[in-house]
């Protein structure tokens, strides 16, 4: 693979979304990646073909239970640079392939862990999903709305942006200070600590009274009426988010609506007016029509696309954001870089395919590698 962290190394511990998030990242960018799964197979939600999840790493089969498994682990971590691993608090250790173990083989191994609530703390040891994780770190409660339960936004939050991704940031700062001190360390993810944190900008709109609490009712949860969704003639769906003044009379003129009729736009008073003559407006043409009439405009109103739609815009066709595996289309990886750019991904393995050659590679005989298997130590 190329890409800005080629000749990087990654163990996977193979696990659930945030994990192999965090590695996806990591292997889009170049980095060479095992991933380390149960010996024998199972029922595996990771096991799918087509997975943006599982692709461009390799995928080993061991039974980390037992002693000659987790001496396959611990020499694969020999020559690694980062160990990601997605277990609740205390599972390596108990396998013996915790961060002490591990850190004394490999002083400069960076141990990326990624758990719901941390690895301390009252709810240490807790199940919970992604929308327990959101819950308790105050993202869930504004989303959704007014007079509404709150509505989980798919898995995004929890998952993917405050875990999985926020561990990759992780791992990428501490290989930068191993740079200077030549030592790895722990990281500690928490999905709850990541999801908080995508929550600053609504904290600092609190902080000077432009965001007060509740549903529905502030200027970026769909309360304001130049922020929000607008349904077409089609039944399909526009987005608007013309903020400023200028995109604002931007938006009206596209409209062809005059400003006296919606006077006083900031006033909350006058939200609900203001919002029942746009949708108004926005039932008089269908979705594409709109998104016609905005191109080429500072209107800052697009279409709501399906994820098939999004794949087959121009801009998005233009700049490569989705890509096709098989026939298969996925997310490409990101960001882009100028000078070191990223291969595309490669489809994903076979599960568990790649035991003999990783094996080998470490320097297992192949009559040892048939032994274990035989013995169901590796798949």
């Amino acid at each position: 693979m190329a890409g800005p962290l080629t000749g990087l190394k990654v163990v996977e511990l193979a696990g659930l979304a945030p994990a192999p998030f965090a590695t996806t990242v990591l292997a889009d960018l170049g980095a060479e990646v095992v991933r380390v799964d149960r010996a024998k197979p199972g029922f595996d939600v990771l096991a799918f073909p087509h997975d943006p999840l599982s692709r461009s790493r390799r995928w080993i089969g061991v039974d980390t239970k037992s002693p000659e498994g987790r001496d396959v682990v611990l020499r694969l971590i020999d020559g690694a640079d980062v160990l990601i691993e997605g277990f609740r608090p205390g599972v390596t250790e108990r396998l013996g392939i915790g961060p002490e173990v591990c850190l004394e083989r490999n002083p400069r191994l960076v141990y990326g862990r990624i758990t719901g609530w941390g690895q301390d703390g009252p709810l240490a040891q807790a199940a919970g999903h992604d929308i327990n994780y959101i819950g308790l770190a105050g993202a869930l409660e504004p989303i959704g709305r007014a007079g509404e339960r709150p509505v989980p936004p798919l898995n995004l939050i929890g998952d993917f942006g405050g875990g999985g991704l926020l561990l990759a940031m992780g791992v990428l700062a501490a290989l930068v200070e191993r740079g200077a001190s030549g030592r790895g360390q722990v990281v500690d993810a928490s999905m709850v600590d990541g999801s908080a944190l995508l929550t600053a900008g609504m904290h600092g709109l609190r902080n000077i009274g432009l965001w007060n609490g509740g549903r529905g009712g502030n200027m970026l949860d769909g309360g304001a009426p130049f922020y929000d969704t607008y349904e077409a003639s089609d039944g399909r769906y526009v987005a608007v988010g013309a903020i400023e003044e200028r995109f604002w009379a931007a938006l009206l003129k596209v409209m062809e609506v005059d400003q006296e009729e919606v006077a006083g736009r900031l006033d909350k008073n006058r939200w609900p007016a203001v919002r029942e003559k746009l949708a108004a407006v926005f039932r008089t043409r269908t979705r594409d029509e709109w998104a016609e009439r905005a191109a080429g405009t500072d209107a800052c109103l697009t279409a709501v696309l399906t994820p098939e739609e999004a794949a087959e815009h121009p801009h998005n066709v233009a700049r490569g954001t989705f890509v096709a595996l098989d026939g298969h289309t996925q997310p490409a990886p990101a960001p882009k870089f100028d000078r070191t750019p990223a291969d595309p991904p490669t489809r994903p393995r076979e599960p568990r395919s790649d035991t003999t050659e990783v094996l080998s590679a470490l320097g297992y005989a192949p009559d040892d590698i048939e032994r274990m298997r035989a013995d169901g130590v590796i798949a």
